[in-house]
C-alpha cells in the first residue's frame, strides 16, 4: 500500500471513529460528567498539594486536608440555600397579594382558552389543577423532576468518588496524558502544568465574577426594596457558571420578577437596567480583562462548543463546556497537525 492510500484510509478511519467517540461520550455520560467534573476539582487543589508535601506533611492528611475544605464547602452551599428557601416561605404578604392579583389577571383569561369555565381567580386555579390535560402534565413532570434529583445526587456522590481516586493518586491525570499523548515526558509535565494553570484562573476568575454578579443583585434587590434578595442572588452567583446563557437567563428571570412586584413600569426598567448592567461590569469587562489573552476562546468557538457539549451532557455539558475547550485548545497547541484548530479557536 502506497503512502497515498494509507493517507487515505485514515482519514476514513478518522471519520468514521468520531461520531463512534460521541456516541460513547453520550452513552457513558454518567461517568465522563463526575470524572471530569473531578479532574477540574481536583486541579484547583493540586497546587496546595504540592505545597504541603514540600513541607513534608503526609499524603494522608494533605488529602484529609482538602476533603475537609470540600466538605465545609458543600454545608456552606447546604445552609445557603435552606437560608433563601426560609427566605421565600417568609414572604412578605403583600408581594403574595400583589402576585395573586397580576398573577390572576392572565389565569381567568387562559383557563377560558382551555374551555374551562372560571369567573375568578380562585376558581381558575381549582379548575385548571383538576382539569385531566394539566393533572397529567403536572404527574408527568413531577416523575421528571424526581428523576433529576436523582441523576444530581448520583452525579455528586460519583463526582467525590472520582476527586478522592485522583487526589489519592489512584488516578494520575498527568500520567494519563504521558502513556498516551506525549511521547517526551518533559513536554507533558509542561503541558500538564499549562492546563492546571489555565483551568485554575478560569475557575477562580468566573467563581468571583459569579460572586460578585451574585452580591450586585442582592444589594439591588435591598436597596430598591425588592422581595427574596438572598434568592436573586445565590441564583445569580449559581447559573453564572454556565457560561453566556446564564447571566441571560438570571437577569430576564429578575427583571420579569420586578415587573411583577413593582406597580411602576418606569421603576421597575430601571431596577432591570441596573441588572444588565451588574452583568455587563463583571461578566463582559472584568472577566475577559482577569482571563487575559492567554485564555482567550472567539464567541463563534464558545458558542458551537456549548451547542455541542450541551447536546450531548445537557446542563453539565454547559457548566463544563468552556473548562473542556481551553484544555483542547492547549492540547492542540502541543502538536503541529492541530495548531490551525487551536488558532481557529483563539
Amino acid at each position: 500500500m502506497d503512502f497515498k492510500s494509507l493517507h487515505t484510509t485514515n482519514r476514513l478511519l478518522m471519520i468514521i471513529a468520531v461520531p463512534v467517540v460521541f456516541y460513547i461520550l453520550k452513552l457513558l455520560s454518567f461517568i465522563f460528567v463526575p470524572l471530569l467534573l473531578a479532574v477540574f476539582i481536583s486541579l484547583i487543589f493540586m497546587p496546595m498539594a504540592r505545597g504541603l508535601a514540600r513541607r513534608n506533611v503526609p499524603h494522608v492528611l494533605s488529602l484529609l486536608l482538602v476533603l475537609i475544605i470540600i466538605t465545609a464547602t458543600i454545608f456552606v452551599s447546604i445552609k445557603v440555600v435552606q437560608l433563601s428557601g426560609q427566605e421565600i416561605v417568609a414572604g412578605k404578604s403583600e408581594f403574595y397579594q400583589n402576585l395573586d392579583q397580576k398573577v390572576g389577571s392572565f389565569i381567568v383569561p387562559y383557563a377560558r382558552m382551555l374551555g374551562i369555565s372560571a369567573d375568578t381567580y380562585d376558581s381558575a386555579i381549582k379548575s385548571i389543577l383538576t382539569d385531566p390535560r394539566v393533572s397529567d402534565t403536572l404527574y408527568d413532570n413531577f416523575g421528571i423532576t424526581f428523576g433529576l434529583v436523582r441523576k444530581t445526587v448520583t452525579l455528586i456522590l460519583l463526582t467525590l468518588f472520582f476527586l478522592i481516586l485522583l487526589l489519592a493518586g489512584s488516578l494520575n491525570f498527568k500520567d494519563i496524558m504521558s502513556d498516551t499523548m506525549f511521547k517526551n515526558s518533559t513536554r507533558s509535565v509542561k503541558t500538564f502544568m499549562n492546563i492546571e494553570r489555565s483551568i485554575v484562573k478560569f475557575l477562580k476568575v468566573k467563581f468571583f465574577m459569579s460572586l460578585g454578579t451574585g452580591v450586585g443583585f442582592t444589594l439591588i434587590c435591598l436597596f430598591f426594596d425588592i422581595s427574596f434578595p438572598l434568592f436573586w442572588g445565590l441564583l445569580a452567583f449559581a447559573i453564572n457558571f454556565v457560561q453566556m446563557i446564564g447571566s441571560v437567563i438570571s437577569t430576564v428571570l429578575a427583571a420579569v420578577f420586578v415587573f411583577i412586584e413593582k406597580d411602576m413600569p418606569g421603576t421597575a426598567l430601571g431596577i432591570s437596567l441596573l441588572f444588565v448592567g451588574v452583568q455587563v461590569v463583571f461578566g463582559s469587562i472584568l472577566e475577559p480583562i482577569l482571563m487575559g489573552r492567554s485564555f482567550s476562546i472567539n464567541i463563534i468557538a464558545v458558542l458551537i462548543m456549548l451547542m455541542f457539549w450541551g447536546f450531548l451532557w445537557g446542563i453539565p455539558g454547559l457548566i463544563l463546556a468552556i473548562p473542556i475547550t481551553a484544555l483542547l485548545k492547549i492540547i492542540f497547541e502541543q502538536f503541529s497537525n492541530t495548531k490551525v484548530l487551536a488558532r481557529l479557536m483563539s
